[in-house]
């Protein structure tokens, strides 16, 4: 197998947008039209050892994004904190005590958190929230004052409909080559989507589309589940062993032998045909914050 990178530019068909979100993770990605008060950077944050304890902040999320929330206190600023996989996340009141992830933090859900403080910014040591504030925030989440097209591209695709790929800008894509037949990965190729995981790591508000494809052998049926192996075994990978958080991730999709990428008429071409494409995309609406 080979692999190749291609710069931006690159064009998708509009069909590889109809994508599903699945689980609790996605049902938090918030909808189109960024609010521009939000920043968010890719500076890494300070080592929570070297940090100062941070004022308490109480508020309701109006916003998340990537590794940052914005929470909403009562006297109508806005405080932007990190999260990071050290953050408590849990339930607090009389029957409190649940623990819980940061994909749990959704928006609309009033919180209280504990911060550290270096290096210009709060760094979320613990949030809590009410139990029954969970399943409220996620009925009402589509209130709040933060939309980004994750989640209209989830929405749409469960609705059945496409995406627009017009929403977004391409950073650049991998194509990762397969066997006839096969959707085995070899070590070259798993190195090469860690380095592809590093690189959107390293683009503000990048996410990750895989997209499966196949050459013309064979049916459209065997074809489709082919191209959509292909996908799910490069996003596990992605996922479990590159270590590419899966609120950032689009959910995969098989294309079959759709879109070309040269002629199924030759040998060569049709190797080229079989491939997964690993686009990294940031939304239009927050490209460049």
């Amino acid at each position: 197998m080979r692999t190749i990178f291609k710069s931006s530019g690159v064009r998708l068909p509009l069909a590889i947008l109809a994508i599903a979100a699945s689980g609790s993770v996605y049902a938090q990605q918030q909808e189109t039209q960024t609010d521009p008060n939000v920043v968010v950077t890719g500076v890494q944050e300070p080592d929570a050892s070297t940090m100062t304890p941070g004022p308490e902040v109480k508020g309701i999320i109006a916003a998340r994004h990537g590794d940052k929330i914005k929470v909403k206190t009562a006297d109508g600023n806005s405080v932007v904190i990190a999260v990071n996989d050290a953050t408590r996340v849990k339930t607090g009141g009389l029957f409190g005590g649940g623990k819980f992830d940061a994909s749990s933090l959704l928006n609309g859900m009033p919180v209280t958190v504990k911060t550290l403080q270096g290096n210009g910014m709060l760094l979320a040591s613990q949030v809590t929230f009410r139990g029954g504030d969970l399943k409220t925030a996620s009925m009402i989440r589509n209130g709040t004052d933060q939309r980004f097209d994750e989640q209209t591209a989830a929405t749409e695709a469960l609705r059945g409909r496409l995406g627009d790929i017009d929403k977004y800008n391409v950073k650049g894509t991998t194509n990762v080559h397969f066997d006839t037949g096969r959707a085995d990965l070899s070590p070259e190729d798993k190195a090469q989507l860690c380095s592809t995981a590093t690189t959107a790591q390293g683009t503000d508000n990048a996410l990750i589309l895989v997209v499966g494809y196949t050459d013309s052998v064979g049916g459209d049926d065997y074809n489709q589940q082919l191209s959509e192996k292909r996908a799910n075994r490069v996003i596990n990978y992605l996922q479990q062993s590159c270590g590419w958080k899966p609120y950032r991730m689009l959910t995969p999709t098989g294309m079959a032998k759709a879109d070309p990428a040269a002629s199924n008429d030759t040998p060569e071409g049709k190797a080229q045909n079989r491939r997964v494409a690993v686009n990294i995309l940031v939304s239009k609406a927050v490209d460049g914050m």
